[in-house]
């Protein structure tokens, strides 16, 4: 039966022709558009690692609970002797402290509320590969007294690199104290929010304004992405009964959980709509190739088929047809998605961000399996109406349409 399918499919060129064009249609549409969105999930994901996150912090128990950014109880008392343990894994790049705090920001005339950092320069340097200095230079070694501040901040303070100001915040102990410090340079992220409020300094500036050598996390940054979950794991058993709690960036960044959920079910609208549009175009043209046949189902009837084969037989030129137009698909759609981000897709900045980027077309193993699967899939279930049309005709009636 599948050599005799084979052979109908060979006879009928024009419409096996038009039938594999819109299964093809439909399934390279599909590989295009999921590798698009798994694309953002990508960028979005490394956007937020080399500009804020890191792929992993560790910090006291309860810091992370904490809405407050300032030094205290849940701060790491022992940070350099922490960086080295958790350093030792082969899957780490490296390990960073950072002290955060928040207070006011004063250029001489007014002030703003900012949440800065302390940082290591050369090690943020690494690591923040997306973070885009607009103006000015990044924090090195060597500065003391130096601060970068967000795109957002630069702007209503009206400062620019070299310009002084003043950032006053409260001690550990909950004295006031100040710093007087030179602006390096005005970074950018793809936050809004984030440069609107945001300020980096050196560690060793933030440890002597706070009057404190702790840490309040380590930014752990990983050689690969993937071993994120992984090396969680091994550090929670690592650091059991230490009072330490482990963030991953899925965990640390809620927004990317929401963006993917958003995109997640318009992806499903979209995937839904092509499996629609590929089962009215099959079963249109399996429709027409069936009605045009019925005197050759006729004869087979008559030569002694049962009408349940008759019906097999469609199916199984349907299934033949969809292996191969989702094999097609596959071909056609890696080849443009290759082709696409060669050239790459220049994309505006998404909503509360401030950075444009060029969007490319990943190729995904599981979304080319599963665009294949929709593309036998329909194109099966679109024959199975007109196989159990055909296969109820009468012999008579059917063996009438070869006069």
């Amino acid at each position: 039966m599948y050599l005799l399918a084979l052979r109908n499919l060979l006879r009928q060129k024009v419409r096996t022709a038009m039938t594999l064009a819109s299964v093809v249609f439909g399934v390279a549409g599909l590989i295009l558009s999921g590798g698009f969105v798994q694309d953002i999930y990508l960028q979005l994901a490394e956007a937020l690692i080399h500009s804020q996150t890191g792929h992993l912090q560790l910090a006291g128990d309860g810091h992370f609970a904490s809405s407050s950014r300032g030094s205290g109880t849940r701060s790491i008392a022992e940070p350099q002797r922490l960086q080295r343990e958790v350093a030792a894994l082969p899957a780490v790049d490296d390990v960073m402290a950072r002290v955060h705090f928040s207070g006011l920001l004063n250029n001489g005339s007014a002030d703003w509320a900012v949440i800065g950092e302390g940082v290591e320069p050369s090690r943020e340097a690494k690591l923040s590969t997306y973070m885009q200095v607009i103006a000015g230079r990044t924090l090195v070694d060597k500065d003391r007294y130096a601060a970068l501040v967000g795109q957002g901040v630069a702007q209503v303070l009206k400062v620019k690199p070299g310009d002084q100001v003043t950032l006053i915040l409260n001690t550990a102990e909950g004295a006031l104290n100040t710093m007087d410090l030179e602006v390096a340079g005005v970074f950018q992220t793809f936050s809004k929010d984030y440069d609107a409020r945001a300020i980096r300094i050196p560690l060793a500036a933030a440890h002597e304004l706070l009057g404190s050598s702790e840490a309040s996390v380590l930014v752990v940054a990983l050689k690969k992405t993937d071993d994120t979950e992984a090396v969680a794991a091994e550090l929670g058993q690592r650091l059991a009964g230490q009072s330490i709690e482990i963030r991953t960036w899925r965990q640390l960044n809620d927004y990317y959980e929401k963006t993917v959920e958003l995109y997640g079910r318009q992806f499903g609208v979209l995937r839904v709509i092509i499996l629609i549009m590929v089962l009215l175009a099959v079963a249109n043209t399996i429709n027409m190739s069936t009605l045009e046949r019925v005197g050759e189902f006729g004869t087979m009837r008559a030569l002694g088929n049962r009408g349940i084969d008759v019906s097999r037989l469609v199916v199984v030129e349907a299934v033949i047809l969809g292996l191969i137009g989702g094999s097609l698909g596959v071909v056609v759609g890696v080849i443009l998605a290759l082709v696409i981000s060669a050239i790459g897709i220049p994309m505006p900045p998404p909503p509360n961000a401030n950075l444009g980027y060029t969007a490319f077309i990943q190729i995904v193993p599981r979304e080319l399996i599963q665009a294949f699967l929709v593309g036998v899939f329909a194109t099966s279930f679109a024959a199975l109406l007109p196989a159990m049309r055909v296969g109820r005709i009468a012999v008579v009636d059917a063996l009438r349409e070869n006069v």
